[in-house]
């Protein structure tokens, strides 16, 4: 539906203002995930607390972490996965060695797609650091 598509009811709508705020990932411990992304990312904390904290880098992109109790992490590669977080890196060697050092686990560094590299962070999202082109 585009803004000046029909509604359901069939009458003209208008679009409202819709804007994407962050990502959100669930865990058990968002504090603590919240610091690895600080770390990652080099980006401050916007907010700290037990149950919600959340990560903002330039242009507003930002990353909440979600208590979970329930957390499952994901599995590479794994049929159904639907969600990992691409990140831009200039010097691939030398950001995943700091990626591992402050937590991340190396899932995926075949030679056979040497643009990118995947990796869980410490409690088991996946991300890819990817060169830039």
């Amino acid at each position: 539906m585009t803004a000046d598509s029909p509604s359901a009811s069939g009458s003209p709508a208008s679009r409202p203002t819709i804007e994407m705020d962050y990502t959100v990932l669930d865990c058990p411990d968002p504090q603590a995930l919240a610091r690895f992304y600080t770390a990652l990312l080099g980006w401050p904390s916007e907010r700290d607390d037990p149950d919600w904290s959340v990560v903002r880098g330039p242009g507003g992109q930002g990353l909440a972490f979600q208590k979970s109790d329930e957390f499952v992490p994901l599995y590479w590669p794994r049929e159904g996965i639907r969600i990992h977080l691409d990140l831009i890196v200039d010097d691939m060697d030398g950001a995943s060695e700091y990626a591992v050092g402050i937590g991340a686990r190396t899932v995926d560094d075949d030679a056979d797609h040497p643009g990118f590299r995947v990796f869980q962070d410490p409690v088991g999202h996946l991300f890819c650091l990817c060169r830039r082109d």
